[in-house]
């Protein structure tokens, strides 16, 4: 679907047939419009978006990515997130760490779901991006040090010339 509206508010509004990638029900926007699922992939696939975005459980040094599993959960498969990988600039959105332990690590852990594939991490704490799969700080929020970004960062990081602080 295209024109993903806000979570319903009222129980009236949910409709158990529209639930986004993470099962939550969503409602629709005025105008969206509706595509099989083989559509979606043929667009990714066939390189027709410049960019996809996705969540993650870690991001390495490098920029690989592994969104698919988490240990001790059963999973029934990878679903479409290694297709989503291909076709398009990924641009990962995540928390710096879980449980005090950083995410963002020298090797992931978990089961790879793209090698060498991330091109900018947001994180709620700064921005990395990775040129030449190098990760390199970027940004960072004007209320966050420096230090705690590397003492929440499991990895050794680049720093951009062109650091840019961001106000919010």
């Amino acid at each position: 679907m295209l024109g993903v509206g806000p979570y319903p508010d009222k129980i009236n509004e949910i409709d158990s047939d529209l639930i986004n990638s993470s099962k939550e029900t969503v409602t629709e926007t005025p105008g969206c419009v509706y595509f099989k699922s083989s559509d979606s992939f043929a667009m990714i696939r066939g390189g027709h978006l410049d960019y996809s975005i996705l969540g993650a459980l870690q991001v390495s040094k490098n920029g690989d990515l592994a969104s698919w599993i988490i240990p001790g959960k059963m999973v029934k498969g990878i679903g479409g997130s290694m297709d989503l990988t291909i076709g398009a600039k990924i641009i990962v959105t995540m928390k710096h760490t879980i449980k005090g332990k950083p995410k963002i690590l020298d090797m992931c852990t978990l089961p790879i779901t793209g090698k060498s594939v991330v091109h900018k991490l947001i994180t709620e704490l700064a921005v990395f991006e990775f040129p030449s799969n190098m990760i390199t700080l970027t940004k960072i929020l004007e209320d966050v040090s420096l230090e705690r970004i590397k003492f929440e960062t499991g990895c050794n990081f680049n720093i951009s010339d062109k650091l840019e602080i961001v106000r919010i």
